[in-house]
């Protein structure tokens, strides 16, 4: 079996979960498709158009325009501004989204520039990490909604200022835990809750899969990307192609890591299932071990998670991922005193205790980011919280990169979540918070 890049994992995998019943709203359930709008997912009877959503993209790379056609499958969205430091990433985007709406979207270098369009209610917002708090703060501030990508922050202090902001507010914030639209995570949820696997006594969560690297040598940016604006915020290094567009997430500076940026989607979903908060310690061991000198987070990666009704073990390698067994590749093992429960996106195995029984597969369907979006807009539209809430993603964010911390200082870490303090390491603590590079300011002033 060949192995899959990341980003033909994720399309592979986009297939996603049937939009359970319970999750979208009535409105959702009976939406047509506007003019300027794809067609609509919605299997329920068409009785009225939702009213359009105006939107703005800040960040207008791959998975910027993932979540522009999950808007336009949802229904009843319509792009109308862009916003990206990259002119190329600009005009492409523009082209497409005017292919697929029929009008061109406003085109804007700074994200100060985008929010002040006129007739904007909301703002995707789909950059690297280091580009969510600031954007975010000012699209709330100014009483936008804002649908905004996961991890939340970059670091913990970040996190808990959107929050805080968001809280100020009126605005609509949906993070893009897409995931939690999953029938099969769903499903186990429901059959865990009703007490079907016992007690549940350790959770492992893992994402093996072979990284594409590109050349990490230091060379000239391209012309048309504005790389000092790029790192914002954050540290202004060399560019190369490893860690420009796409390849960031593994370079630690911007995307921190494969456990922060993909799999605190299974983090999230393991405390959703389980209806947990946030842990209590937190430790990591790993490093690089294939491929030294091209990224710089680790190959391979253990971190134990003590949550308050069990432990959760998260693993990940980026080499050598095809196995004996790829359908575990990807997913979260439940282990419970009656058998045992695996999850991934699109399926949920369960595995009985009693000797011989036979495990039971069920295969389910669907679109979870489309779900999500739709979700979103239909959140808009009627002034309605969304599933995906700010604090709880900032309760998922702030578990990863603790994790990350752990890993930094090799310390296990004691984590106070009512202070949102590091209460055993001095040193750790001091990760919580990274300094803005001037004359950005960070926008937690504790």
């Amino acid at each position: 079996m060949k192995p899959l890049n990341r980003r033909q994992f994720l399309g592979t995998a986009a297939l996603g979960a049937t939009a359970l019943s319970s999750l979208r709203t009535e409105a959702a359930e009976t939406k047509a498709t506007p003019a300027v709008t794809q067609p609509s997912s919605s299997t329920a009877t068409a009785t009225a158009a939702p009213r359009t959503v105006k939107l703005g993209l800040i960040g207008c790379g791959w998975w910027g325009m993932v979540n522009v056609k999950a808007a336009f499958k949802a229904g009843g969205a319509q792009i109308i501004a862009l916003c990206d430091i990259d002119s190329e990433h600009l005009d492409s985007t523009a082209v497409e989204i005017e292919k697929l709406q029929g009008s061109r979207p406003l085109t804007f270098k700074h994200y100060a520039d985008l929010i002040a369009a006129p007739g904007l209610e909301g703002v995707i917002i789909a950059t690297p990490t280091q580009w969510h708090a600031l954007p975010f703060i000012a699209a709330v501030q100014r009483g936008l909604d804002v649908y905004c990508e996961k991890p939340l922050a970059y670091d913990i202090r970040e996190g808990r200022a959107m929050v805080d902001a968001a809280a100020k507010s009126r605005s609509i914030v949906q993070i893009g835990f897409q995931r939690r639209q999953s029938a099969a995570f769903h499903a186990v949820r429901d059959f865990i809750a009703a007490g079907s696997l016992g007690r549940i006594v350790n959770v492992d969560a893992q994402i093996h899969f072979t990284a594409g690297t590109a050349n990490p040598a230091p060379v000239t940016p391209p012309s048309s990307l504005d790389w000092e604006l790029w790192c914002g915020p954050g540290p202004l290094i060399p560019y190369s192609a490893q860690v420009g567009h796409k390849n960031w997430r593994l370079e630690k500076t911007y995307g921190q890591g494969h456990l922060f940026d993909w799999g605190i989607h299974l983090i999230d979903a393991t405390r959703f299932i389980l209806n947990e908060t946030a842990p209590r310690s937190i430790s990591a061991t790993g490093g690089l071990y294939q491929l030294q000198g091209k990224i710089t987070t680790p190959d391979t990666l253990t971190a134990h998670f003590e949550f308050a009704r069990c432990p959760v073990t998260w693993r990940h390698r980026h080499w050598g991922s095809t196995e004996l067994t790829p359908e575990f590749n990807n997913g979260i093992f439940f282990y419970g005193e009656k058998g045992t429960i695996f999850v991934s996106d699109t399926k949920w195995i369960h595995l009985p205790g009693n000797k011989g029984a036979e495990r039971q597969v069920h295969d389910v369907k669907g679109d979870m980011s489309a779900t999500h979006l739709g979700e979103f807009l239909d959140g808009v539209r009627q002034r309605k919280a969304p599933s995906g809430a700010i604090a709880d993603a900032h309760l998922s964010t702030s578990a990863v990169k603790l994790a990350m911390i752990a890993y930094e200082t090799g310390d296990r870490l004691t984590w106070d979540a009512q202070t949102e303090q590091i209460t055993n390491s001095p040193t750790a603590a001091k990760l919580l918070k990274r300094a803005y590079r001037a004359p950005y300011q960070h926008p937690h002033a504790g």
